[in-house]
């Protein structure tokens, strides 16, 4: 059933009323009338419309003064004032106005709930109460309210770079009252060196084969708010130095554009390389390590930080049983926080998060316990509670070594969340030889 629009018409001319409520309610409005402006206020918090029409020449208080005080009252009705400039009304055009004016408040109520809505599943808070964190989080408070202009992240893949970013931006725009300012991501490893460059600058048309017309890049598009550039320790030495220009002039260029351009973004980098030994094999350019590290966050790895588990698997917890609708899990048992403490969590809080998810998909029992927690996460296997000396008993009848092999590699990327570095080290081998066996199995 379609929902019925309320519209209050203040207006001293008599006339003026008879034909616009006419109107109106024949349109299919609930219209409540007024000619005097002053207990006005009073029965627009009554009705509580939609819209108000409200004529600006009026005894005292005009409609200037009713406006103000419907300003002040932070009254959830839209305005359209009147004036004797667009007298005698055309009703059809009246009602259009009316009818956009609901419209444009609809669309802005739904953007707003589809931010909060996207909000609750994109983590932006960082979440911990150990020593590390909130000594992390008080220098985050500082950087933010500081404003600066670029900062550095660093941490073990899966440790919340990212997350902390989106915090960093949240503390800086969105809850310094600056509104919906934007956060653009990059991953720098994620495209070629050329790709990136137009990605992140944008290009003029007819400047490359395929620049079919002018594209704006994510500098321009972060205006206002923030850049992350993820992983940026795998971005090529050429690209670096366009970036330092971009970081210290604040002014970028587009790919076969002639002129400067200022950017008002902030720039915040992530990566889980150890940037000086880096700098100090030639693959990182120093002057942009020296410039982006002026404010620097690290992010110690989960295993170092172990009073945070349990917190952060309440979260996951709660995030998950509201996504997939499974509200019969409640929480988990001493036992079962016992073993989520003592794991190595190589993944870190992804790895965590991971875990949690898949619980909530294939479990149902109303507490987590140490038999819902998967044998990977102890490191042992759970199903007959014993284990040999070097983590496997081999079957009597034996196995076959390849097929193992490739499950175990797969087993790797799959908890390292396809991030070869992490996968190679969680198998202990080298990151060549981990590509080579994923070439070889043809697990790409």
């Amino acid at each position: 059933m379609k929902e019925t629009r309320k519209v209050f018409l203040l207006d001293d001319d008599d006339l003026i009323i008879s034909m616009l409520s006419r109107a109106l309610k024949k349109a299919g409005f609930d219209v409540k009338t007024e000619t005097e402006s002053g207990e006005a206020m009073q029965k627009i918090n009554s009705f509580n419309p939609d819209v108000v029409l409200l004529d600006i020449k009026m005894p005292k208080p005009d409609g200037m003064e009713i406006l103000r005080e419907i300003q002040e009252n932070r009254v959830d009705s839209q305005v359209v004032m009147l004036t004797s400039l667009t007298k005698p009304f055309n009703t059809d055009e009246v009602k259009i106005v009316i009818n956009n004016v609901i419209e444009k408040e609809r669309l802005k109520q739904e953007v707003q709930f589809l931010r909060k809505a996207y909000s609750e599943f994109v983590e932006k808070d960082f979440i911990g109460r150990s020593e590390a964190v909130r000594s992390l989080l008080e220098k985050v408070d500082r950087i933010a309210r500081a404003r600066v202009s670029s900062i550095l992240i660093t941490g073990e893949s899966g440790t919340g770079k990212e997350v902390l970013a989106r915090h960093i931006h949240n503390l800086m725009f969105e809850q310094g009252g600056g509104g919906h300012a934007p956060f653009v991501s990059v991953n720098c490893a994620a495209m070629p060196e050329s790709l990136l460059e137009s990605e992140l600058f944008g290009h003029i048309k007819g400047s490359f084969t395929d620049a079919k017309s002018d594209k704006k890049g994510l500098f321009e598009l972060a205006s206002g708010g923030s850049i992350l550039l993820d992983e940026i320790g795998e971005m090529k030495m050429g690209l670096q130095s366009k970036l330092l220009r971009v970081v210290e002039d604040r002014t970028i260029r587009r790919i076969g554009g002639k002129s400067e351009m200022p950017i008002d973004a902030t720039v915040i980098a992530t990566t889980n390389k150890n940037l000086s030994e880096a700098v100090s094999k030639g693959e990182f350019r120093k002057d942009l390590f020296f410039r982006l590290s002026t404010f620097y966050l690290h992010i110690v790895p989960l295993r170092e930080r172990s009073e945070d588990i349990a917190l952060l698997a309440d979260h996951f917890l709660n995030v998950f049983t509201t996504k997939y609708n499974n509200r019969r899990i409640k929480g988990f048992t001493p036992e079962a926080e016992q073993v989520l403490a003592s794991a190595s969590w190589p993944g870190n809080v992804r790895e965590l998060k991971n875990l949690i998810e898949r619980i909530v998909v294939l479990e149902n029992a109303e507490m987590i316990g140490p038999e819902h927690i998967p044998s990977w996460i102890t490191g042992g296997t759970m199903s007959d509670g014993s284990r040999s000396d070097n983590g496997f008993q081999l079957p009597d009848e034996g196995i076959d070594l390849e097929e193992m092999e490739k499950k175990l590699i797969l087993q790797a990327l799959e908890k390292a969340d396809y991030n070869k570095t992490l996968a190679a080290k969680l198998l202990n081998i080298s990151y060549d030889s981990l590509r080579y066996q994923v070439k070889k199995f043809g697990l790409d």
